[in-house]
């Protein structure tokens, strides 16, 4: 098994992320990582997100957040957001996602999410196929 393979994405910060001095505004990072989350699943994982929220009735709802905001990012530049998974649970993943720009380290973050039914809001277990795909990211 390849463990500890990280998921990448580059994001470029544009005007709607920024506060009025032009850097992003800390609350924009959250939308960041979600959408990082979800290209994990789409392009990382091979499981259509939306198909998942719409047709399965699933989410991964962030349940915890810990986030240290290292350097400012500003308008125009292109962050590489990366994805690790620290833990697997029955139904919850610990994940690490660090943001870098030009070399410069400017978030790192540990999230928790769960998987969860969209109607009931009760956690739901990995499915066998998707709890494989979830271990290639998974650190040793």
């Amino acid at each position: 098994m390849d463990t500890g393979k990280a998921f990448e994405r580059d994001k470029l910060i544009r005007f709607h992320h920024c506060d009025p001095a032009g850097i992003v505004f800390f609350p924009q990072y959250f939308i960041l990582f979600n959408e990082l989350v979800e290209d994990w699943f789409n392009h990382g994982l091979r499981h259509d997100y939306a198909q998942m929220v719409y047709g399965q009735r699933l989410g991964t709802p962030m349940v915890r957040v810990e986030c240290d905001f290292l350097s400012p990012s500003k308008i125009g530049e292109m962050l590489t957001m990366r994805l690790l998974v620290q833990r697997i649970g029955r139904s919850s993943l610990g994940l690490r996602i660090e943001g870098v720009a030009g070399g410069v380290p400017r978030v790192r973050a540990q999230l928790i999410l769960v998987l969860a039914n969209v109607d009931s809001l009760r956690s739901v277990s990995f499915p066998p196929g998707l709890r494989a795909g979830i271990e290639r990211y998974l650190v040793a």
